[in-house]
């Protein structure tokens, strides 16, 4: 599995505190299934962090479940990415896996306050939603998100 290292220009040099996140490029006829907040503009891998107890693999099929409404399977891991921001180290584990069906969306208040919903959208037009990062230099909560993505899903093209 290929690791990737990102540290934030606010980063402190170490890490008091370690979030764990697992998400999921899923990639069917050149689109790629993407969490778009309709409110905030802002486009996502689905994804999101493990909660006690929770495999890698059980996190990655509620999380999908719960933002986009599809069933995944998971084929495995292909890239962790590590990012270091203030005292927190942010670890996103990249699953490959396809579509098996669909359940009930459970979005939390947060997701649907921001208009959250599952969209297919193709490959290319991600990885040029995604290759702005830059463009959020005053906005380092975005820029960042769009920073990870970018950088995973090139990772991930790169080895298919």
């Amino acid at each position: 599995m290929k690791r990737i290292k990102i540290e934030g220009a606010n980063y402190f040099g170490k890490y008091d505190r370690v979030r764990e996140a697992c998400r999921a490029a899923i990639v069917e006829d050149g689109k790629i299934l993407l969490s778009y907040e309709t409110k905030s503009d802002l486009w996502m891998i689905p994804g999101g962090g493990i909660e006690a107890g929770e495999t890698d693999e059980a996190c990655i099929i509620r999380e999908v479940g719960e933002e986009t409404g599809y069933l995944f399977e998971p084929s495995g891991c292909a890239i962790e990415l590590d990012e270091y921001y203030e005292d927190t180290k942010y670890v996103s584990k990249y699953f490959l896996g396809s579509i098996v069906g669909t359940t009930q969306t459970h979005l939390t208040e947060a997701e649907i306050q921001g208009g959250l919903e599952p969209r297919w959208i193709p490959l290319e037009e991600a990885l040029e939603i995604f290759s702005k990062h830059n463009d959020y230099i005053d906005y380092e909560e975005k820029r960042g998100l769009y920073l990870r993505e970018y950088s995973a899903l090139r990772e991930i093209l790169k080895g298919q």
